[in-house]
């Protein structure tokens, strides 16, 4: 029989002191000297006041991403009483990780002192909804009684203009037009860095707020999208086929930017609402709920046009899921990638007075190839 499993704390890390809008370019530098054409209007559009880098105004990275992680895990633990010997798995998720190998789950366990089952998730920003099932579960299924589930991202040393001077360099030699491509321009004043976790337990916590998760929910639609956001490769072609890093030069790495994230818009634009709405009235349809059942919706979204544009499609669709009351710290923290969900829904507990019984539905959209996810939770 399946065990009910609980969140019993939920804690955020956040690097350095936050970072303005005018403050951006100090700390990821201007790409061969020059102040970004679109910055303004990027920043216009994703309606982020401010953010947090791991990074100094020397471009240094001050925090690994395993270290933040560690640090939010110490928060953690510190705020449910728990010590490491405790805790019976570790899952980890980012999209950022400090090395391709050994896993991020073990470079995070390496600042640990006792020895934990680890389980590492990969992706994009469902990654997080991949470590949280793993951890939801191992207990649901009374293989462990505990589990931390850790996000964690460290993407500003991605978008330092190191990373882009060379290719805008070549550009003007070849006699090309060196605007960088707004594929990979605009996502350097989208993203940002922090780390959040959940405790996960078999019964509610003893203080504070416990959730009963009810149910997670999660759909691919790769085998219908082309590829959306990638690093680590390049785009060929008009069906998305990507060419990996594996395939080219060493200088062709350096030449062609190819370990930066990219992003193609026009896509994003066509496909990210109206999967995210099949996919969401899917979950609901699955469990027999109407929107009528849930009290808060907790989005993850890129930027606040995103979100807006989330509740206008709700509306033209006439699904009143847009009528329960809606909550995001994405203007003031920044967009996290699989970090955001955790962090959101740690200010909105400790924020709120919130009554047992009620319903808090988590909604998370990847745009890598086109994966959503959705949480249901029922506070105790």
């Amino acid at each position: 029989m399946k065990k009910d499993v609980f969140i019993t704390g939920l804690a955020s890390f956040f690097p350095n002191s936050p970072v303005s809008n005018d403050e951006m370019e100090e700390f990821l530098g201007l790409i061969s000297g020059k102040h970004s054409k679109v910055q303004r209007i990027v920043l216009k559009q994703n309606g982020i006041k401010r953010r947090y880098y791991a990074l100094n105004k020397n471009q240094e990275i001050t925090h690994t991403n395993a270290e933040m992680a560690m640090l939010a895990i110490r928060k953690l633990l510190a705020l449910t009483n728990k010590s490491q010997k405790d805790i019976e798995l570790l899952a980890c998720a980012t999209a950022t990780p400090d090395q391709i190998l050994p896993s991020h789950a073990s470079m995070v366990h390496g600042l640990w002192e006792e020895p934990v089952e680890i389980f590492s998730s990969a992706g994009v920003c469902l990654s997080c909804l991949q470590a949280l099932k793993i951890a939801y579960l191992s207990i649901a299924a009374s293989e462990k009684q505990n589990a931390i589930c850790s996000t964690s991202e460290l993407v500003s040393a991605m978008l330092l203009s190191k990373n882009f001077d060379i290719e805008y360099e070549r550009c003007c030699n070849l006699g090309t037009n060196p605007y960088m491509a707004l594929e990979k321009d605009f996502l350097r004043f989208m993203l940002s860095d922090g780390a959040s976790c959940a405790l996960l337990e078999n019964h509610p916590g003893e203080k504070g707020v416990s959730l009963k998760i009810e149910w997670i929910e999660m759909d691919s639609y790769a085998n219908e999208t082309p590829t959306c956001m990638f690093a680590g490769a390049v785009r060929r072609g008009e069906d998305g086929e990507l060419k990996s890093w594996k395939s080219f030069e060493s200088q062709e790495l350096v030449d062609e930017s190819v370990m930066v994230i990219k992003q193609d818009i026009k896509l994003l634009g066509a496909k990210l609402m109206p999967l995210w709405i099949r996919h969401i009235k899917s979950c609901l349809n699955k469990h027999g709920m109407t929107p009528d059942d849930v009290d808060y919706v907790i989005p993850h979204s890129s930027s606040m046009v995103i979100y807006g544009n989330l509740i206008e499609a709700m509306k033209d669709e006439s699904f009143e899921l847009y009528k329960r009351e809606w909550f995001t710290n994405l203007t003031w923290v920044g967009n996290i990638g699989s970090s955001a969900i955790l962090a959101a829904l740690d200010e909105f507990c400790s924020t709120r007075k919130l009554k047992s019984g009620e319903k808090i539905l988590l909604l998370v959209p990847e745009s890598g190839r086109f994966s959503y996810g959705t949480v249901l939770l029922s506070v105790v």
